[in-house]
């Protein structure tokens, strides 16, 4: 037997810690730009919904103007609504979180549980670990490359480092 029998199970669990941590930054990136979307989108169709009505209500004759800024309004929201950014930010979200936390899960399994445990405990560990990945995946909306880029940049300015691992 090897002088470090879980040297194999160690590197996997890096690998499962690694991958979560790019797809949180991702999922994290995705989650801002719905939710800056939703808030591009939502707050002009708000106002310009509020100005149609104080238009038309104000003068008759801006009838036309006011059905105009209506007509703007309306189509933004149906916009908003094809797109459901708030949902998707929302997904995004969660999504993240459940990234993070499998992060950190397979970081403490490493650094602290794995020495402790027999083999066969320490490689039912990484397969339940391995599975909450592979469901977390199932379930995660698929980010946009722009998403990729900006979590990645995260990661390399050092934004998900802990000051106590640099």
């Amino acid at each position: 037997m090897s002088e470090r029998p879980h040297e194999g199970i160690a590197a996997e669990l890096s690998r499962v810690e690694e991958a979560a941590s790019h797809s949180a930054q991702t999922q994290f990136s995705s989650a801002k730009f719905w939710r800056g979307l939703n808030l591009a989108l939502g707050v002009p169709a708000a106002v310009l919904a509020a100005l149609a009505g104080t238009t038309v209500l104000a003068d008759a004759s801006s009838a036309k103007t006011g059905a105009a800024i209506a007509l703007v309004a309306a189509a933004l929201a149906a916009v908003m609504t094809t797109l459901n950014a708030s949902q998707r930010a929302e997904q995004s979200r969660v999504s993240a979180n459940a990234y993070l936390a499998l992060q950190g899960d397979a970081r403490v399994l490493r650094t602290i549980d794995l020495p402790s445990l027999e083999h066969g405990d320490a490689r039912q560990a990484l397969a339940e670990l391995v599975e909450r990945r592979n469901t977390i995946n199932g379930t995660a909306p698929v980010p946009a490359f722009l998403a990729y880029l900006f979590g990645r940049r995260n990661i390399t300015k050092g934004r998900q480092t802990y000051e106590i691992d640099k």
